[in-house]
Formats: structure tokens, sequence, C-alpha cells
């Protein structure tokens, strides 16, 4: 049994009769809308090393069909061992899962396809074989509504691309703001997980243990194989009390920076998965799903982008996204981020790059096989053209930039926004890496104000229209993108992030009806966001005064001010409203005048 509490609640139990004969089945899960519903079948008993690969020469698919509203979801399923693999350890069995989760009340049937032959997992033949078992197998269940609140995501539902700059919850209807960690991008590289990463040879010094973070872990929160998995958990606990609700890693660095995290049986072997490894990393996504944290899953890397089918879409490279898929796509708020700096932008590329074409025929794949659509974005080695328009599947960026002061995030949010609203699509870009690669955000110790980082970097990003940042750590200083153990090496920084989500949470302000347009301010090279006639958001750098121009209007604002350096209410300052047409004074910051402020000028009822 899991340790954990709040999974795998057996709601029913049947039999039904097959070729091979009497073969169990069993539904588990709290059977609540939005939450992760499991079937757990007993089909052919073989192991991860099995002469009959079971990841690649069999196909566990099973069809989910709410009855009143005849949706229909094909949900990918995979091979479990022994259905218990992230306690028991084992690499064999005849379990064979499926996750979903279910978007309406009421009931849902099920069908279910099993299938064998040589590439079967991959193929979309027609022609394979019955793999008996559960093949055939129908079923349903009913569901209530779930009783989730707070940041649970369960009870928001599923985060999705709308064809708008920001991500929206599928349940509640609200728009979503994300700040939080991009590194360390190894941060799964955890001696407490299974497998052979730990001593094999590839960079084994970088391997984790996460122990500073041993003190955030909570009694009650999940563990595995009788109390592993503290550090790491306690990690992400730690995060979520900063006010960050995201954190990415890569899911693949065979031949990478690091070379530790790999869902592989080995470093080298590219069509078989580790049952008990993947069980693991599900403990921690689930974890995080309760505290409201945003998954940020990295499929790839520059050195590694061609490794599995030299940069094209092929065997390999399907069969390890439908893994991803399979165990991981029910969590409801996530992205895919197919890789990290892709293109041949390097005079020697590692391994065959990405190409344009393969881009979006990657990306046609992914979307093809996720019955969720979650978002997709990519990180920028290559800019992004190319893969703009209708046709494309990808629905947003990933954007890294390349200053140390964090002064190009604004314009390259705007310049993103701005092709792909005129290609005929418009992205939701998240600025995941700003800065460049040698410092980006540096610690409290080496920088504890992080003026660049809040003025250019944060508040450049929201101020131009990004749904949300992610924070690398650069490396070349400290607590870096490979070796930090301990988020509480940026404290400080957190902190700041938390402020800038508060403002926009409760100040109401509307965000995806905003956008920029820094002409209307005075003062160079500050910030406004805007609809106009309604509500305007304006960041000052340096402070001061500076005259916001309001077009041709007769109407009154209410001007307030927030101090993004330490929060806390909106404050008035002398100027407490203005009207009439054109440029109108601000005035001064109530206090600190040439510190940045954030300034809400809204129109009075």
């Amino acid at each position: 049994m899991k340790s954990f509490k709040y999974t795998f609640y057996l709601t029913s139990l049947f039999f039904f009769f097959v070729q091979k004969g009497l073969i169990g089945q069993n539904i588990s899960g709290e059977l609540k809308k939005w939450h992760k519903v499991t079937l757990n079948f007993e089909g052919p008993e073989t192991s991860e090393t099995d002469e009959e690969n079971p990841f690649l020469n069999y196909r566990l698919n099973v069809v989910f069909r709410h009855e009143k509203t005849a949706k229909s979801y094909l949900i990918p399923g995979y091979y479990a061992a022994d259905g218990n693999a992230g306690n028991s350890g084992a690499n064999a069995g005849n379990s064979w899962k499926v996750h979903f989760a279910p978007d309406e009340t009421g009931e849902w049937t099920y069908t279910v396809a099993f299938k064998k032959g040589k590439w079967a997992a991959v193929r979309t033949s027609e022609k394979l074989s019955s793999g008996e078992y559960m093949d055939g197998a129908t079923g349903g269940f009913s569901i209530a509504e779930s009783d989730k609140s707070g940041r649970d995501f369960r009870g928001k539902g599923l985060l999705q691309y709308v064809g708008e700059r920001y991500l929206k919850f599928a349940e509640t209807g609200e728009y979503f703001l994300k700040c939080g960690s991009d590194a360390p991008e190894n941060l799964l590289a955890y001696d407490q997980f299974d497998g052979t990463f730990q001593d094999d040879g590839h960079k084994d010094d970088l391997v984790k243990t996460w122990e500073a973070h041993r003190q955030d872990w909570k009694e009650g929160d999940p563990t595995w194989q009788g109390g592993k998995g503290k550090e790491l958990v306690g990690a992400i606990n730690y995060l979520a009390s900063k006010g960050m609700n995201a954190f990415s890693f890569l899911t693949m660095n065979i031949a990478g920076d690091d070379q530790n995290v790999f869902p592989y049986v080995d470093y080298d072997t590219y069509d078989r998965f580790d049952t008990s490894k993947l069980d693991q990393w599900e403990v921690l996504f689930e974890h995080a799903d309760k505290l409201g944290m945003f998954l940020h899953f990295k499929a790839l890397e520059h050195e590694n982008q061609g490794l599995l089918d030299n940069g094209g879409t092929g065997l390999y490279t399907k069969l390890y996204f439908r893994e991803l898929i399979a165990r991981f796509g029910h969590h409801l708020a996530l992205n895919w981020n197919l890789a990290e700096e892709t293109g041949d932008w390097t005079a020697t590329p590692p391994t065959f790059p990405i190409d344009v074409a393969e881009r979006l025929r990657l990306a046609e794949y992914l979307s093809s096989i996720d019955p969720y659509k979650h978002h997709i974005v990519i990180h920028n080695g290559d800019w992004f053209d190319g893969l703009y328009g209708q046709n494309s599947k990808f629905t947003g960026a990933s954007l890294q930039t390349n200053k140390e002061d964090f002064s190009n995030v604004h314009k390259s949010v705007l310049r993103i926004l701005d092709e792909s609203k005129e290609a005929g699509k418009i992205w939701a870009v998240a600025c995941d890496e700003p800065g460049d690669a040698q410092h980006a955000l540096i610690t409290d110790a080496e920088d504890p104000q992080h003026n660049n980082a809040r003025k250019n970097g944060l508040w450049g990003a929201m101020m131009a229209g990004a749904w949300g940042t992610e924070w690398y750590f650069g490396y070349k200083h400290p607590h870096s993108d490979l070796s930090c153990q301990d988020f509480r090496s940026r404290d400080l920084f957190w902190d700041q992030g938390r402020l800038c989500l508060e403002f926009f949470k409760y100040n109401n302000v509307p965000v995806w009806e905003m956008e920029s347009n820094d002409s209307l301010i005075s003062s160079e090279g500050d910030y406004v966001l805007t609809k106009p006639g309604f509500n305007y958001v304006v960041y000052l750098k340096n402070g001061g005064e500076s005259s916001l121009d309001l077009g041709a209007n007769a109407m009154v604002y209410e001007v307030q001010w927030y101090n993004p350096r330490k929060g806390g209410p909106l404050k008035q300052g002398k100027i407490k409203n203005i009207s009439g047409s054109g440029p109108q004074s601000l005035g001064m910051p109530p206090k600190e005048k040439y510190q940045d402020w954030v300034v809400l000028v809204v129109k009075k009822a």
C-alpha cells in the first residue's frame, strides 16, 4: 500500500471473463470531478526486461464516455509492474493501469482496447492482434462533485489554453498567473528515487539529497518505501509556503548538462521504463496538485534534442511522450515543454538539431495523443519563427532571454505576443528563463534586493502581458542551475514574486482584458498595462512624477499606489483622482519617492 493517505480508495471490484480466463480489474480514486480515477487491470505477467517488451509491444487504450453529454476521451495506459512498484521496488508483475481525470459528474462508461504486436504502443494500425486479457472489457462508474477548495487544483479544474494570452481553469473560470522556480533543471536527480543514476558513472556528483528541505516536510505528507522522499516533498512545500505556484524539471537529460534524470531502466536504454521510479515521481506530482503547484515538464534539452531519433518524431520519441502522457497527463495544471534551446543555433550541436518542421510535427503528435490538450510550448534556442499560426499545435512560448540585467524581458514578451497575433493565433507567453545563462537570479547573499530581477524581469514580463515567470539560477554562482539543493538561497526574491501575484489577485486586476501600451506614460522605460477608459496599471521603475495619457476622456479615475518591494494595501498620494483628456500627472509616490512603485488607476463608479 502507498503510505500517503489521499489516494487509492477502493470503490469497486468486479470480474469478467475473457479469452485467458477470469481476469480482475478494479477502480480506485475518490470518484469525484477532476480527481484522478485509476483503472488497474490484471494483464499478462511480464517484466521491465522481458523479451516481449511490455512498453513497446503492447498498447493499452481506454475510451471513457460520459452518458449525459456524450463526451468521449481516449486515454493511453501503461505497464505498472506489480501495481505498487513505487513502494515495492518491483520490476515485474501483471498490473496495467490507466489514469483519467473526469470533467463531468454523473455516469461514465469505458471500453478497453488491449493490443499486441511489434511496436504496438506507437502504431495506429487496426490490424494489431488482441492482447487478450482485458481487451474488449467494459464497465462504468459514477462521479460526484469535487469537494476541494483553496489552492488545490482539483477544485479549479483543468488549466486550459483558450486562445488568449492567459490560461484559464475550466471549473472556476479564473485565469492563472504563475511565479516559481525554473531551477534546478535537474530537480528530479534525487537520491531517493529508484534507478541506476546514482552510481552509473554519469555525473554522479550532481545527484541531490535536498537535505536542506527535510525540515519542510510535514506529518501526513507523502513518502515512499517506508519514509523516503521527505526532502524533495519538503522542497515543494517550501516553495508553496512562499506563495510560489510553479516549478519546472527535466524528465530526460541523458547526454545533457546533468545526466541523472531519465525515465528509463538505465542510461543507454530508450524503450524500457523504470516503473518504480516513475511511480515515485507521481507521488511528488500528486502532492504538488494539492498545493496548487503548476508542473512544468521539460522533455528534452539542447544537448539531447536529437538523441532519440536524430531530431525526428520517430519510434523512441513517440514512445517517450506516450509514457509521459499515460502516467502524468491527468494532472490538471501543466505544460509540455517539448525541448529547451532547440534548433540549429550552435556551431557544433551535440545531437542532430530539431528543425522547424520536426518541432511542428512533434507538437502535432503530442496533441494527437494528449486527451486533455494541455498547453504546448517550446524553449527558444532559435527564435519561434515558423511555429506560429492557426495550424500549429503550439499554444505558447517558454521564453529565455540573454541579458544579465533582465533588460530585454519586456520587449521579448511583446515581440512574441505581436508575432503570434499577426500569424492568426495569439500565444500564451511565460518568461521561464529571464536573465542570462551565467548569472540570472543569483542568491540573496549576493544580491538581497534583486532590483534588476524585480524591475526588468518580474514586472517587465507581467506588464507586457506574460502569464507568468519562472526563475533560472545561472551557472557561475553558488546554488546554481545544476547544484542548487536549497530554495532558501533565493528566499527574499520569492517574497517579491509573491507580492507581484498578490497585487493582481487581491486588487482584481483584469489582465486578460488589458494590453501593454507603454507610450501612455511620460517617463522613459516605464510600463503601462491598460483597458483604455477603464483601468491602467503603471509600473514606475524609479518612482518620481509621471503623466498618464488618458486620451479623449471625460472620466474620473482614482489613483492608488502599491509597493512592489514590501506589498501591503494600496496607498494614496497627494493626487487622489485624475480626470480630463490627454496627459495627467499621477503625482509623487506616498513615500520612498524614487524607488519603484506600481500605480493602479481605476475609473470611478
